[in-house]
């Protein structure tokens, strides 16, 4: 090998590696964001929310961080959560501004009982929430 595709193969490399560390934050910011639930947080899991956010769901969509916090409120209440959540699929746009997170949604027993899809946006240096949009867990074996 030459050393013109050498240096090629590593400038590819190195140029990877942020798209790695994008992945990874937003990964982390997830499971962080994950975590206000089962420490019964909501200031926290507001933290999480963009200006924009639109949580789009069965009963409807809730537009603006306020409104999103009101109608989750009911989630952070009693002891112990009702759901939890955790990215199984990250992939962040080629620009590192925006990126997708999804995975199974669990009631307290550990049972699949949705799948989670949000959309991030890298605002200010944090990673905050623009769309989620819940729904049954998928059945698609065979197809």
């Amino acid at each position: 090998m030459g050393r013109l595709s050498l240096l090629l193969l590593l400038a590819a490399g190195l140029a990877a590696a942020p798209d790695a560390a994008l992945t990874e934050q937003v990964r982390r910011t997830e499971i962080a964001f994950a975590k206000t639930m089962a420490d019964r947080d909501l200031s926290g899991f507001e933290s999480f929310l963009s200006k924009d956010a639109m949580f789009v769901g069965r009963s409807g969509v809730m537009r603006g961080p306020k409104e999103v916090a009101a109608g989750w409120k009911r989630y952070f209440e009693g002891a112990q959560a009702p759901f939890s959540w955790e990215p199984e699929t990250v992939e962040v746009i080629e620009s590192g501004t925006l990126a997708l997170s999804s995975g199974p949604v669990r009631d307290p027993a550990g049972k699949r009982i949705g799948t989670f899809n949000s959309v991030w946006r890298k605002e200010g240096g944090a990673w905050k929430i623009v769309i989620d949009h819940g729904c049954p867990p998928c059945d698609c074996a065979g197809k």
